[in-house]
């Protein structure tokens, strides 16, 4: 009896095991085979329950929701369906879930393996869990699994992904078989943390590189604003032969956006249509951030029509990009248009509609925006949306209620919100006012060179010249010294950048002689009292 019942149940497993090695079924076909599996008995040999846990959890046509509903009523378990169960809630980005699995596992007798940690590892990660990720690694200890490579990979991305770059870099020291992943993890980990110097320097070490380590650099580097260097690395990665992943696409468009390299950013859109790579929410809004800070404002535009599927980060940019190019009425159009679309506006997105606003003199519709922030979205206000209401009344004339509102914000005003109305002194002529706005600076130590500057010109605009001497000398005495300017411009594919009164390019000469042609033109045009000659320009 035990002989037929082993022959006939191993015959009818095969025949399902058959089944779910095709990589099409859709989730009816799979639920028809779970109840198949049921009816016929199978559904206790683990192998043939694995398959169907693995196609219902991970495949693009399975239920995430199905599965934990079938493996909650298996009969039994084993180690590598618990595994699936986690890995399929991690990389859903249900981590917590992962987490309560994983306990639910511990409780019910199972111990987990290398292949367990390095699924909870992850939900740490996504998580930013420090003690769940201490835990996990003290029973990787117990357990004995720390020598593994792939573990150790994982305690390595954890513990540098949530600041803790120094054990990062302990675990990277004593791990002896150290691979590309384990490198990248440790690279990825100080670019994030800002010490790109130390990213660099061990990314010049690695004895071989991938796509993701030369896109950790790329994207390291943009985000503490070496957008040059971070274009530099960009091309050095295509030069070395490799081809960018999206990563490294959305760190060089960034870098593009910020240096206004448009030649760049057209290659690097050019490439993303060649290769027919995905636009998806990261990949769309980054080409059009890139767009719009670069002057194409109608490409942006056209892109941002063109996605699939829009997030409140490409409404957001498309907002910032229409008001920074003097289109306000539509970037409040767009923002309409996103909350009719059901999208909820973050706190960045307020303070580019709120710009736009202000922009155009739109008091009331800014008003109501602020207080929406509050009443409709239950977002307190910070310190920048202040500032940008500050402005909002400010640039209309409306002083006193500017002062009102800074004086009731629940936050001490900083250099930006109490800038702004003093800005709006000097244009509106209120040296009253002004003069109390820099006294709170200084009160706060914020009295950087500009504001000295604004205060002598709203003395000078009302002809108070002994109080112009005083502010200036007053700077002379504190060695105040106004931040020296500077333009980028992109000439054949390179940003080249200028900074007043630094004369150490190469081409100095030859740009003085055009600066004098240039002066030459404009004299022929227009001569007055206070002309500008080209040696005041470079001084």
């Amino acid at each position: 009896m035990v002989s037929n019942f082993a022959s006939k149940y191993l015959k009818s497993s095969y025949r399902v095991l058959s089944l779910l090695n095709q990589k099409t079924l859709t989730l009816t076909q799979l639920k028809q085979i779970h109840s198949h599996l049921i009816v016929s008995g199978t559904i206790a040999d683990p192998f043939a329950a694995g398959k169907l846990i693995t196609l219902l959890s991970i495949s693009d046509h399975g239920n995430l929701s199905y599965a934990h509903n079938v493996f909650h009523n298996l009969p039994h378990r084993s180690t590598y369906l618990w595994n699936t169960m986690i890995r399929a809630f991690v990389e859903k980005n249900e981590s917590l879930r992962a987490i309560f699995l994983y306990k639910w596992m511990l409780e019910s007798g199972f111990f987990p393996n290398n292949y367990t940690f390095s699924f909870i590892l992850r939900a740490c990660v996504g998580l930013s869990e420090i003690s769940l990720g201490l835990s996990a690694h003290a029973q990787v200890i117990k357990l004995g699994w720390e020598s593994y490579d792939f573990v150790q990979n994982g305690l390595i991305h954890f513990y540098a992904t949530c600041n803790c770059i120094d054990s990062a870099h302990k675990l990277f020291d004593s791990s002896l078989n150290r691979d590309i992943i384990t490198w990248t993890a440790l690279i990825n980990g100080y670019a994030k943390a800002g010490q790109v110097v130390v990213a660099r320097k061990l990314f010049d070490e690695m004895p071989e590189k991938n796509v993701v380590s030369w896109s950790a650099m790329i994207t390291g580097y943009a985000q503490v604003g070496l957008f040059k260097e971070a274009l530099e690395v960009f091309n050095d990665m295509q030069l070395a032969g490799f081809r960018p992943n999206h990563a490294g696409i959305v760190g060089a468009l960034s870098a593009c956006a910020f240096l206004g390299a448009l030649d760049q950013g057209r290659w690097i859109h050019a490439y993303v249509d060649k290769y027919k790579l995905e636009i998806d929410k990261v990949l769309g809004t980054a080409l059009i951030d890139m767009y719009a800070k670069c002057g194409c404002i109608e490409t942006a535009y056209r892109l941002f029509e063109e996605m699939p599927c829009r997030d409140v980060f490409a409404f957001t940019s498309l907002i910032s990009g229409l008001a920074n190019h003097g289109q306000s009425g539509s970037a409040i159009e767009v923002f309409t248009r996103m909350q009719n679309e059901g999208i909820k506006p973050n706190e960045v997105t307020f303070i580019c509609v709120l710009s736009a606003c202000s922009r155009v003199g739109l008091v009331k519709e800014g008003w109501r925006i602020f207080e929406s922030m509050k009443d409709v979205y239950g977002m307190e206000p910070g310190v920048e949306h202040y500032g940008c209401l500050v402005d909002l009344l400010g640039r209309a004339g409306l002083l006193e209620q500017a002062k009102k509102v800074v004086s009731a914000m629940p936050m001490e005003p900083d250099s930006y919100v109490l800038g702004s109305l003093l800005n709006a002194c000097r244009v509106h002529g209120d040296v009253d006012l002004g003069t109390e706005m820099v006294e709170g600076l200084i009160g706060r130590s914020l009295d950087h060179s500009g504001v000295h500057v604004l205060l002598s010109n709203i003395y000078a605009s009302a002809n108070q010249w002994n109080d112009v001497e005083i502010v200036r000398k007053g700077m002379e005495e504190k060695k105040v010294q106004k931040v020296a300017g500077c333009s980028m411009i992109e000439v054949e594919g390179r940003v080249c950048e200028f900074v007043a009164g630094v004369r150490s390019n190469v081409l100095m000469g030859k740009i003085y002689l055009l600066s004098l042609g240039i002066e030459n033109h404009l004299r022929s045009f227009w001569v007055g009292d206070d002309d500008i000659t080209c040696e005041q320009v470079y001084t």
